[in-house]
């Protein structure tokens, strides 16, 4: 998928003769799509506009949803498990320490204790916990992102100040002992 569009969700299921089908929306907020009149979704690799003439929530995260000109049960099949997506700019506005990933890709990091850490280079988010890439140089450092990870997140400056657990970072840059006289007798 290219960089103009999000993930929306899925369409899961079938819902009536009538070509109506179930989206599955993977979003944390799920009402600032409650006005949605135009869905984008994966047919084959090619991202297709389809009018929504009708959309219902009914629990959850799940909505029934009757596009335009799609009428027949047969019809609606073909988008069984569809993937759905939105343009990035109708994304809703984030503030405070909250943010989407692909907004921070660039992103310096900043430790509380250690200063500059490196840039984010990308997020993994096909873990249990999405955590960020940060380079330094030539190192990876790793760090999940959680909550109470994150001090501050300053779009202006393009930073986001954290708080690394005690010892992580310093795995990642190796930091030696200041004690060199150590040394180790292998008989």
């Amino acid at each position: 998928m290219n960089d103009e569009f999000y993930y929306l969700g899925k369409i899961t299921k079938l819902y009536s003769y009538k070509g109506e089908v179930v989206f599955y929306f993977d979003v944390d907020d799920v009402s600032d799509y409650k006005n949605l009149d135009v869905v984008f979704i994966d047919i084959k690799g090619d991202v297709i506009p389809f009018m929504i003439e009708k959309i219902s929530f009914s629990k959850s995260n799940a909505a029934t949803v009757k596009l335009m000109d799609i009428d027949t049960e047969a019809d609606a099949r073909h988008l069984l498990n569809s993937s759905l997506y939105l343009p990035i700019e109708t994304l809703p506005k984030l503030d405070g320490n909250k943010f989407y990933f692909h907004e921070v890709i660039g992103f310096e990091i900043w430790d509380k204790e250690h200063g500059y850490v490196g840039v984010i280079e990308r997020i993994i988010d096909d873990t249990a916990q999405p955590i960020f890439e940060i380079k330094d140089n030539y190192t990876e450092i790793l760090l999940p992102i959680v909550d109470h990870f994150i001090d501050k997140v300053d779009r202006k400056e393009k930073k986001i100040h954290v708080i690394f657990p005690d010892g992580l970072l310093e795995l990642y840059r190796d930091e030696e002992d200041d004690d060199e006289d150590d040394e180790y007798d292998i008989d």
